[in-house]
């Protein structure tokens, strides 16, 4: 799901629209639940159901993810990307048993600070996050994702996601996903103001054992609401299990080249292509319910609340 991932920079502007992206994927970001094995012990009339082994297959086999995770701070997890995600893997898992091949999963998280590649989207407060995802076993899906903001009038109060996609398995071990996302800020209160933007997004990820990669790539063509200008994102997001114990690792790298960029020249004032990156933990709790801490920084400017590094929490759960 888009936990996404979901979503860019902040929701104000400044220098040059510095503070006027939107968050994502989900790419970027953001810990995906863990689904257990299925016991495929089941009798029927003297066989193993068919039913059961083909889920347990489905399930045992990882998930392409998308930008925006449950948890949607910068690393909790390792998505949007940012955002974009973990449907497909929630999907298999609520349609077990199911004959019509599409399942519905959602997810909820409460955030310290909303962070999106490395900028806050909530003036370094708390923000409420949560999505809803309906895919098709073939990999298909679509979805919307939503978090409170500190966007001022332009931005409004809420940002709100919708993309669609299509991921799964390559091989056991190398998953992808390409999907179209769309940010929408409907409660801001400017007239004629075009704040709105799409973005397409593709990723490629690799696991072995508790160990997974990912190398995304998201790119907002010239827009209005861009002032004209484009932007690439290039990232990569790096999970490890501890085995045996409910803690995950996560590290993360982005490159920002274009109008969401981070650093500004101290002579020229012109922005130029910046880095942003991050470490973080996160806890299973339950199966459903996960903690996380992340640190967080991006180069360029400290700006109190918007772009200054920091130790920012999570606590999500998925349905």
């Amino acid at each position: 799901m888009l936990t996404s991932i979901r979503g860019l920079s902040a929701a104000t502007l400044s220098a040059g629209l510095l503070l006027s992206a939107a968050p994502a994927f989900a790419e970027e970001a953001e810990a995906t639940p863990v689904v257990g094995d299925v016991a495929v012990d089941a009798i029927v009339d003297g066989a193993i159901s068919e039913d059961i082994i083909a889920a347990s297959a489905a399930l045992d086999a990882p998930a392409a993810t998308h930008a925006q995770p449950v948890l949607n701070t910068e690393l909790a997890g390792a998505g949007a990307i940012e955002r974009a995600n973990a449907p497909i893997e929630d999907a298999i898992a609520n349609s077990v048993g199911g004959e019509s091949g599409l399942s519905l999963s959602g997810n909820v998280a409460l955030v310290s600070d909303y962070r999106f590649r490395g900028v806050s989207f909530s003036d370094g407060d708390l923000a409420l996050q949560g999505g809803i995802d309906l895919a098709h076993d073939s990999g298909f899906y679509i979805g919307t994702w939503a978090s409170t903001i500190s966007g001022g009038t332009a931005f409004g109060e809420m940002e709100l996601d919708v993309y669609a996609g299509w991921g799964g398995q390559i091989t056991d071990a190398v998953s992808f996903d390409v999907g179209l996302l769309y940010y929408i800020y409907p409660t801001g209160d400017v007239p004629g103001a075009d704040t709105d933007y799409w973005e397409p997004y593709a990723s490629i990820g690799f696991g072995l054992g508790p160990v997974s990669t990912t190398f995304g790539v998201a790119y907002a063509w010239e827009q209005d609401s861009l002032g004209g200008d484009d932007n690439l994102y290039l990232y990569t997001d790096f999970e490890a299990g501890i085995p045996d114990t409910p803690i995950t690792l996560t590290a993360h790298l982005g490159y920002t080249d274009g109008v969401f960029s981070t650093d500004i020249d101290s002579v020229t004032f012109e922005q130029k292509n910046s880095f942003d990156w991050g470490l973080g933990v996160s806890w299973a709790v339950t199966d459903a319910l996960s903690l996380g801490v992340n640190y967080v920084d991006t180069e360029g400017p400290s700006i109190e609340d918007a772009t200054d590094a920091g130790f920012f929490f999570t606590l999500g759960y998925s349905m």
